[in-house]
């Protein structure tokens, strides 16, 4: 989170625009908000004004005191990644690396690049 001084740029969240055939419409959405979202007869139109409501909530919680959430491509990522999985899945893995000869963190990382 960002603290209340900072101002993120609302252009650096991570928007995405699809058709909704419920709507009838394009519905934009915002990953660092997704109770956010913008439907609009036009790609451009639901962006722009998802985009303008953005700003309006970032302004709103930062006059409130409240954190702001940093846009995705700005924050940092330690490369850790720490998973829970019972002793029988976690034997399981560990036999199928050593039959790949390689070491269980590889292995994974393998089956995770796809």
């Amino acid at each position: 989170m960002m603290t209340t001084t900072e101002v993120p740029k609302v252009a650096h969240y991570r928007y995405t625009v699809t058709w909704s055939p419920e709507d009838g419409e394009y519905v934009a959405q915002v990953t660092e908000f997704p109770s956010l979202s913008w439907l609009a007869a036009d790609k451009d139109e639901a962006l722009h004004g998802l985009e303008k409501l953005v700003n309006e909530v970032v302004q709103d919680m930062i006059s409130e005191g409240e954190q702001v959430p940093v846009p995705l491509v700005e924050r940092e990522f330690s490369g850790n990644l720490r998973v829970r999985v019972s002793p029988a899945k976690h034997r399981q893995l560990v036999i199928l690396a050593q039959e790949q000869g390689v070491s269980l963190n590889r292995y994974l990382v393998e089956r995770l690049a796809g």
